[in-house]
């Protein structure tokens, strides 16, 4: 942001006089002859070069004046010292993440539309953070790299939609390739990772992959990386729709929801995390919430004012302004003389 200050406002007091000083230089008494209305001649107007040393005299006062203000050009600089959280995202795309089990504005939804415009509120809330997409169901990929294109990464998640990996729950897997992500050798100390965390969400229990759920706690643990479990959907029997070959819900079948809670909490647990329950929109929400204010960097940020002297544009044409007066005012001095 930039903005012009002067120093010294008292000298714009003296600029609004020097109207006040022609006007009464103007009035001062004048000599006259004694041939009638020769006063009126005397008089040049502001035209004549009669005029121009008075003129150029008053413009550089004025500019002087303003350039004893001092005025700047104040920019002010903020730095941002501090570096944010390296988040990883790892969502289930099972499809159990179909049972319609939510709702919103009255209507049925399932449970990835109910995750991911929470998932979205999330990610604008930390600006300052790279943040990472693992999608899993029976494998696990990585959908987006730590990135910090937080608009692209929104990009990328309205993409996201079930079928798009071959099924089953590999959560293992799922967290084992979240870890991955977050290698960074620079982040290092002592074989600890520094300013990262997973959250991982699913519905389900550990059914497919080669890394064992509890065994990727383990190496969470040992690089001391938290990781927040969400558990999704209701306990129960829930509904799921049934699609024909060209895409069209042709009704519902009854499924019973098998989320491995024990499994989740002990790894939150193992790792310094937190275990959520989520059975509505409002508590999806609220766990996402309590993650963000518990994995929240106080940024120390420094700033600093950066001025620019602008005394001299005055300065100079007000010097140059009086020297013109004096070098006109003399030829005339000259020729009065010599009258």
């Amino acid at each position: 942001m930039e903005r012009i200050i002067l120093h010294d406002p008292l000298w714009l007091l003296a600029l609004a006089a020097l109207p006040l000083l022609a006007w009464l230089r103007g009035r001062r008494s004048t000599p006259v002859l004694v041939i009638p209305f020769a006063a009126a001649w005397h008089r040049p107007s502001l035209a004549s070069p009669a005029r121009w040393p008075a003129v150029l005299a008053f413009a550089g006062l004025a500019l002087l004046v303003v350039a004893l203000a001092r005025p700047q050009r104040v920019e002010d600089k903020r730095e941002v010292r501090s570096e944010g959280y390296d988040i990883v995202l790892a969502i289930d795309l099972s499809t159990s993440m179909r049972a319609e089990d939510f709702e919103k504005d009255g209507e049925r939804i399932n449970r990835l539309q109910a995750i991911k415009p929470v998932i979205q509120a999330f990610i604008e809330r930390r600006p300052t953070d790279r943040i990472g997409i693992v999608l899993f169901a029976g494998r696990a990929y990585t959908m987006a790299p730590l990135t910090f294109d937080h608009g692209w990464l929104a990009r990328q998640l309205s993409r996201v939609r079930i079928g798009m990996i071959e099924d089953g729950t590999a959560i293992g897997d799922g967290l084992g390739v979240a870890l991955t992500r977050l290698e960074q050798a620079k982040r290092d100390r002592a074989g600890r990772r520094i300013g990262a965390f997973v959250v991982l969400m699913t519905d389900g229990a550990n059914n497919r992959g080669a890394l064992p759920p509890l065994d990727a706690a383990g190496i969470a643990k040992s690089r001391g990386i938290p990781v927040y479990t969400i558990g999704s959907g209701k306990e129960g029997i829930v509904p799921v729709p049934v699609y024909d070959d060209e895409g069209r819900k042709r009704g519902y079948q009854r499924m019973l929801s098998d989320l491995d809670e024990g499994t989740l909490r002990e790894i939150a647990e193992q790792t310094g995390g937190k275990f959520f329950r989520v059975a509505d929109t409002g508590t999806i929400e609220g766990a996402f919430r309590a993650i963000d204010r518990a994995q929240k960097i106080e940024f120390q940020a420094k700033s600093h004012l950066v001025t620019t002297e602008l005394f001299w544009w005055a300065a100079a044409p007000g010097l140059a302004a009086l020297l013109a007066g004096a070098a006109f005012a003399r030829p005339l001095r000259l020729r009065e003389g010599t009258a």
